[in-house]
């Protein structure tokens, strides 16, 4: 999020309005329900992690032990145990 100057997008009425409520502060304007993203949208974050519990699900019902996905994958025994779950609904 970029930090705009007031003065350089809006009029000065609507500054000189603001400034009744929030003098010399910082105002966040959060974006319209419409223009919302959902996480890892903007990225391919969210399909890196479906693909990598995926595989974690697949290896599991393969044979192998919790503890070996955990230290393969650089995560916790509970988180695996998790992922697993998850996948498997």
């Amino acid at each position: 999020m970029k930090y705009k100057k007031a003065q350089d997008i809006l009029p000065q009425y609507m500054i000189d309005d603001l400034q009744q409520y929030i003098e010399g502060g910082y105002l966040y304007t959060p974006k319209k329900e419409e223009n919302k993203k959902s996480w890892g949208e903007n990225t391919n974050t969210k399909k890196e992690l479906n693909k990598r519990n995926k595989e974690i699900a697949k290896k599991r019902r393969n044979g192998k032990s919790i503890q070996d996905l955990a230290k393969e994958y650089f995560l916790t025994e509970y988180s695996i145990r998790r992922i697993i779950k998850k996948v498997d609904l």
